[in-house]
């Protein structure tokens, strides 16, 4: 099928539902819940805008003790100044599109001393132009993916998970678009397709979730994939421009687009073997396209695809 067309078949056939239509006709049916995080101490990265953004002020707002990790010093300063709750926010300045910047920030994390009770894995960008990072990678592999693998694993490894810790993984209704994929998560520039990168990463955060459920669910760990909808923040802006012409009308908010992930981290709902991915909380299919159902590659092949970083 012509990508163009193809492109306009998926929009459409998604449009009631990822928009801020579905959301309010979902909202309608939800009984009122009072959020209560005090006690908690939260992660939370790509925090200086957008979704991340939502997500900090409504936790801290709800009692948790927030830290916001993004790239942008001034925009953390934003974020506390805005807050309601400045006191419960602390600012964590890293690159998380460097293993280094990651690193640096686990270590200050260590030594803070204080685990986390939820992790949001929540920064995300859609280049489309072909960039790489400073260490040799495709920019937004390292950002979308391979970062939230590796923030994660070593918070594990570290003990700074707390045992039964909330782990909320940020997707993309665009990964109804691709089947798992291993070798076509790193392209080369000959190869690059910034929106289908994009969709295979957001493909690989499924995966991922439900390897981490098996390996350390028993330990009381819950680890969620979810993706927020349509939602109208600077990456659409920027990425997707055509797009956000055509539904700007109905793309949902910020604070839409983070509703999932907080009551996900209330409720910790149960997590089934195959276990799907939740918008509007509820839990939907992964798949509802044939092409994606059977891959070449399964979750351990992307976890030893990513262990070779």
């Amino acid at each position: 099928m012509n990508p163009a067309i193809q492109g306009l078949y998926f929009f459409t056939r998604f449009a009631r539902s990822f928009s801020r239509l579905g959301y309010d006709k979902r909202a309608r049916k939800w009984p009122k819940q009072i959020f209560d995080f005090s006690g908690q101490h939260w992660l939370v990265t790509g925090a200086s805008g957008g979704i991340g953004r939502a997500i900090v002020h409504q936790a801290a707002a709800c009692g948790a003790q927030v830290t916001a990790a993004a790239r942008s010093s001034g925009k953390l300063e934003q974020l506390t100044a805005e807050s309601e709750f400045p006191e419960r926010i602390k600012a964590a300045q890293a690159d998380l599109s460097l293993m280094s910047g990651i690193d640096e920030l686990a270590a200050w994390l260590g030594s803070v001393g204080t685990p986390v009770d939820v992790l949001v894995n929540n920064v995300g960008v859609l280049l489309n132009d072909y960039a790489t990072t400073a260490e040799g990678m495709e920019a937004s592999f390292a950002t979308n993916l391979l970062n939230h693998y590796r923030l994660t694993e070593t918070l594990v490894a570290d003990d700074m998970l707390d045992p039964n810790a909330t782990v909320i993984n940020m997707s993309s209704g665009g990964m109804y678009n691709a089947p798992l994929a291993v070798d076509s998560l790193n392209p080369g520039p000959e190869r690059y397709d910034g929106v289908m990168a994009y969709a295979r990463h957001k493909r690989a955060q499924v995966e991922l979730t439900r390897y981490w459920n098996e390996a350390y669910g028993d330990r009381g760990m819950r680890f969620y994939v979810m993706h927020p909808g349509w939602v109208d923040t600077q990456g659409v802006k920027t990425s997707l421009p055509g797009f956000r012409k055509l539904f700007k009308s109905v793309l949902r908010s910020h604070q839409q687009g983070a509703d999932t992930a907080l009551w996900l981290a209330m409720n910790r709902p149960a997590c089934e073997p195959n276990e799907g991915i939740w918008l509007d909380r509820e839990r939907q299919t992964e798949h509802v396209f044939s092409h994606t159902r059977n891959p070449a590659h399964t979750a351990q092949d992307l976890v030893n695809y990513l262990d070779s970083f």
